[in-house]
């Protein structure tokens, strides 16, 4: 029964149009028009329609590569200033935040609060995680939670080792971790122990560092 409720959890509205465009170039990209249009369920020239409008604004661009057959093919993703378009989790007053209390309590104050805000984020994810038998329902409980806080967050296959790859598309408090990388460490922290002494998680791609998505590799422990 307690599945059965799990599963009817609300997850954010799908978008649609242009924003339905843009939201799969954020979880997607680079990724080709014809996919977009595949994956949409739409004709390619509406999707060019689209990617001209949101590359008009700045909010998306393309590179080109060579595709089958030798034939060049553009290659889409959101671009930094769409960051904007989504959830940012009022970003500006978490840096604020993070400055001001570096500033009270030092470096040493900063780390214990953190670990008090993952130990809260632990019981509450752990709440919703710790019934689900599989790794893949574990993955699927916690994309749906942190969906729901604005980070895109889905489960995928390494298409190359088949491994589970639980990744973020977004960072809707990037400027305070940009400010603090405890931020990051403690989310590492918080994955490894809400899915389990079973399975071991290691961060692969890094929104920080540069990458387009956060994506973290989640491997059974020997």
């Amino acid at each position: 029964m307690r599945e059965k409720q799990a599963s009817s959890e609300s997850t954010p509205k799908s978008p649609t149009g242009r924003a339905a465009v843009l939201d799969l170039l954020k979880r997607e990209g680079p990724i080709a028009t014809e996919e977009l249009a595949a994956r949409l369920g739409v004709t390619a020239m509406a999707v060019r329609q689209h990617l001209a409008g949101l590359e008009g604004e700045g909010l998306a661009t393309h590179e080109t590569r060579a595709g089958e057959r030798g034939r060049p093919a553009k290659l889409w993703q959101a671009t930094a200033a769409a960051n904007g378009r989504f959830a940012d989790s009022h970003s500006a007053l978490a840096a604020d935040l993070v400055v001001q209390m570096r500033k009270a309590f030092g470096e040493e104050g900063l780390d214990k609060i953190l670990k008090l805000r993952t130990a809260d984020q632990e019981k509450t994810y752990g709440a919703r995680v710790a019934d689900k038998r599989s790794l893949k329902a574990r993955l699927d409980a916690l994309a749906r939670i942190r969906s729901q806080e604005g980070y895109m967050a889905d489960v995928r296959r390494d298409p190359e080792t088949g491994d589970w790859l639980f990744v973020e598309n977004h960072c809707p408090i990037c400027a305070a971790a940009r400010l603090c990388t405890g931020l990051c460490r403690e989310e590492l922290a918080l994955f490894n122990r809400v899915l389990g002494s079973d399975v071991r998680v290691e961060r692969v791609s890094h929104i920080i560092a540069g990458a387009n998505r956060c994506a973290y590799r989640v491997t059974p422990r020997p």
